[in-house]
């Protein structure tokens, strides 16, 4: 029998560059709606404004320092965990208002709608935190130790936002469809909430800190805290993610890609049938 498929090399390639036109398709659409991306740039700005002064004048930073500085890390990261939430409402509207069958009959690689949506995910995302790093520097945060530990910092977010994408393509095909994925979006805040981003964990129960300091939001915080230098660092008798914290960024960017991107791709495959 012969076999009439593209060498894998070729059907990459095909894969990538789909993918690739699939980012301009959803970059496109924001620059029809500009009032979406206005308001996803400018989230970032409020949370620095409203968190920076609202809180810091209220809580005591551990030994010593400027709130905003503690502050910083925290927001990045909460940024970074937004990634799934948008990923999952554009890909549970796109399966529920048929726009993935039309791809369907269209002459491309199936595999590059989830690919083209992470990517654009990424895009955005790295328009955000730029919002945000102006923003911070404008009320007196600011890295100290130099480029390298700084570009370090902002790498981590990178990879875990993009592994976090791929939870989001995920939940998105899993649903039902854009209403219940609308409705799910709160159950971010508290996810990020619970975590060393705003306060630190020391005065929670013993049960909650537990929780605090084994969310993956708090270990990029804490590496962010470490790489930019900023106060709030881990130090002393801390748990493990706390104490390592670049490595838990990395251990859980990879756990995230190798278990949702197979089960994105499968449920992909099986929504179209």
């Amino acid at each position: 029998m012969i076999d009439l498929a593209p060498p894998l090399g070729h059907r990459l390639r095909w894969t990538f560059t789909d993918g690739l036109t699939l980012v301009g398709r959803e970059l496109g659409r924001l620059r029809h709606a500009p009032g979406e991306l206005v308001a996803a740039l400018i989230f970032p700005a409020v949370m620095v404004v409203l968190f920076g002064y609202v809180f810091g004048s209220a809580i005591q930073v551990p030994d010593g320092g400027d709130y905003r500085e503690y502050l910083m890390p925290g927001l990045f990261a909460m940024v970074t965990f937004s990634a799934w939430l948008g990923v999952m409402t554009r890909m549970a509207a796109d399966a529920s208002r048929g726009v993935m069958d039309r791809f369907r009959s269209m002459p491309m690689a199936r595999l590059a709608v989830p690919f083209g949506q992470t990517g654009a995910d990424l895009l955005t995302g790295l328009m955000m935190l730029a919002v945000m790093v102006s923003t911070g520097l404008l009320v007196g945060w600011q890295p100290h130790r130099g480029l390298i530990p700084t570009a370090q910092a902002f790498l981590l977010m990178i990879v875990l936002r993009y592994a976090l994408s791929w939870v989001g393509v995920y939940v998105g095909l899993a649903v039902k469809n854009d209403q219940v994925a609308d409705a799910m979006v709160p159950l971010g805040l508290p996810f990020t909430m619970l975590s060393n981003a705003f306060v630190p964990t020391d005065g929670m129960p013993g049960w909650l800190r537990f929780l605090a300091d084994w969310n993956p939001v708090s270990a990029l915080t804490a590496a962010a805290r470490e790489l930019f230098g900023n106060p709030g660092a881990p130090s002393g008798n801390v748990a493990w993610p706390l104490a390592h914290p670049v490595t838990t960024v990395l251990l859980w960017s990879a756990a995230l890609l190798v278990i949702f991107v197979p089960l994105s791709l499968r449920a992909y495959m099986r929504r179209g049938r």
